[in-house]
């Protein structure tokens, strides 16, 4: 008697993985088939985009696509970083808007989630008021506050009124601007900083914090010492999602301030100053340029974060 009939199963009867045709090439193969979509929508959606996006960037591409462009190498690059008079300004715009924001974000994040890290009363609405700014799309955000801050019939300069303060410009001066607009990016997206942050110290044990306030360790030392090494890896792991986000911001500064980041510039970031390259001054060449140069930009701060983190962890 063969094993196969000791077992039950009819003699000869092959495994499923030994089948013969596509059945059997498609159970071997599984775990590729499951991923393949995932696949072929990041190649089409975001590896191809990206490939012609650094072959514009090498070309004279301008005025109407339907004309021919020829190869001019590196003149594109050299253009924005020696001729392109907005650009360095724009970078630092975009560094400038990332870590203030999120510096300012993380700061409060902490604080909301170590108070709602205890239970209290009423804590369930808390939370559920907190979280609201995330409801809404960016877009909608921006407009609700541009009425707000609209310097003559906007209720934030109502307000200030009533404490004898004059009349401010906010997002239509060249001065204000770019922090009012900061702050309009805190108020959205602390409450996400905040709900990543709050679920890391959910998860924290609690017997390293007992042990140190029996040793009558104040708050800020079991803070420093207790609590923050254990959530590192959380903290690491939002400031990096919020400093991609924030680098990229886009929706929050067009809707506020138009094309071009206003008649003085004074909010124009990379992504805005590329999106006017190519809308509005139709040079697609140096546009891709500028965003190859972003790109750059992140993955470098992505990699300048993570050594950090690593560095952090080592010691």
């Amino acid at each position: 008697m063969t094993a196969d009939s000791q077992i039950g199963r009819p003699t000869g009867h092959t495994v499923s993985g030994g089948a013969p045709g596509f059945s059997g090439w498609a159970n071997r193969h599984m775990k590729w088939l499951f991923a393949l979509p995932a696949l072929l929508f990041t190649i089409v959606m975001v590896v191809f985009p990206a490939i012609y996006t650094l072959i514009m960037s090498l070309t004279d591409a301008s005025g109407s696509l339907q004309r021919g462009f020829g190869f001019v190498g590196l003149a594109n690059y050299v253009e924005v970083f020696t001729g392109l008079d907005r650009f360095w300004p724009a970078v630092w715009r975009t560094l400038y808007f990332t870590v203030i924001c999120v510096g300012v974000e993380f700061l409060l994040g902490l604080a909301i989630a170590l108070l709602l890290r205890r239970p209290f009363r009423g804590q369930g609405f808390v939370r559920v008021v907190i979280l609201l700014p995330l409801v809404a799309t960016p877009v909608a955000v921006a407009m609700m506050w541009l009425l707000l801050f609209e310097p003559t019939i906007g209720f934030v300069n109502t307000f200030i009124g009533w404490f004898g303060i004059p009349p401010q410009g906010w997002i239509s001066s060249p001065t204000q601007a770019m922090p009012t607009l900061m702050f309009v990016d805190i108020w959205q997206w602390t409450p996400m900083v905040t709900l990543i942050l709050l679920a890391g110290l959910s998860s924290l044990p609690e017997e390293p914090e007992e042990a140190a306030l029996i040793d009558r360790a104040n708050f800020f030392q079991r803070l420093r010492f207790v609590v923050m090494p254990q959530l590192m890896p959380v903290v690491v792991t939002a400031v990096l999602l919020r400093s991609i986000d924030a680098l990229k911001t886009f929706d929050l500064l067009y809707a506020t301030k138009g094309r071009g980041g206003g008649s003085f510039h004074e909010a124009e970031t990379l992504n805005i100053l590329s999106y006017s390259l190519f809308f509005e001054y139709n040079e697609y060449g140096i546009a891709s340029a500028v965003l190859v140069v972003f790109f750059l930009l992140i993955v470098g701060a992505s990699w300048a974060l993570f050594r950090f983190a690593q560095s952090g962890d080592r010691g």
